[in-house]
């Protein structure tokens, strides 16, 4: 990190405060009033600072740039229902993978039937996908490597709770996780905050056999608050070759 180790034992590994404020060119007593939250307003460069001495990458150094800037994440009014946007269920309707839109807090605003035949949830419009990830077993099953895609949406709701922490809400839907599922409750205190684009989940199908995806998430820059998470598959792989069958066999079904 460039900076020889304070003397002294430490009771837990990594900087201590003062290493760390050393590293960030502050004096010790500024970085503790930011620790203890005393200090009511950061500046662009003090953020930098710390970004680079904590090793930060892109998503990490937004998320402090929301817990460092209250005026930017003042909530707007969300209590009336999201509607979907046309244009995204446009692009969904074109789509011949699984695809999924998504609102705040994961709530379902639309979806094609190749994703309920996927997942095996009916997944309809309000149908909150944080919870059936977390607390239906089907989830666990279904998904070959739910603890990885699982912990990826952990690091994204701590993502999301940084950029609107006055949402109560999303701050209730947390709580009631963190209070069911132990994992959820272990990946929260790890304070890892994560994208949702580009993530690989497999898929255990009772009928279509094993199938492969890459998640990539599209968010439109006027309505950040609603995703399109799209199912991607590699051309000419089994998955690829398998979709077909499999929509076939939802439509008859």
């Amino acid at each position: 990190m460039g900076i020889e180790p304070f003397p002294g034992l430490r009771r837990v590994p990594g900087l201590r405060r003062e290493e760390l404020a050393v590293l960030a060119g502050l004096s010790p007593e500024h970085y503790s009033r930011i620790e203890q939250g005393r200090q009511h307003t950061m500046s662009e460069n003090v953020v930098e600072a710390l970004a680079r001495a904590l090793g930060l990458d892109d998503i990490e150094r937004e998320h402090l740039r929301d817990l460092a800037a209250p005026v930017r994440r003042a909530l707007r009014d969300d209590s009336a229902p999201q509607q979907a946007d046309p244009g995204l269920l446009r692009l969904m309707d074109s789509l011949d993978v699984p695809v999924l839109l998504l609102g705040r807090r994961g709530e379902v605003l639309a979806r094609n039937g190749l994703l309920t035949g996927v997942l095996g949830a009916p997944m309809e419009p309000g149908f909150s996908f944080l919870r059936w990830l977390f607390l239906d077993q089907l989830a666990r099953e279904r998904i070959v490597n739910w603890a990885d895609f699982a912990a990826a949406a952990v690091g994204a709701m701590r993502y999301e709770l940084g950029r609107h922490p006055a949402d109560r809400r999303l701050g209730a839907l947390i709580a009631e996780l963190r209070a069911s599922d132990p994992d959820v409750a272990r990946w929260w205190d790890d304070h890892g905050v994560t994208d949702r684009t580009s993530v690989a989940k497999r898929i255990a199908h009772p009928v279509a056999g094993p199938l492969e995806f890459w998640i990539e998430s599209v968010a439109k820059p006027h309505e950040p608050e609603q995703r399109l998470v799209v199912y991607t598959v590699e051309p000419n792989s089994l998955t690829a070759r398998n979709l077909p069958l499999l929509a076939a066999w939802e439509t008859v079904g």
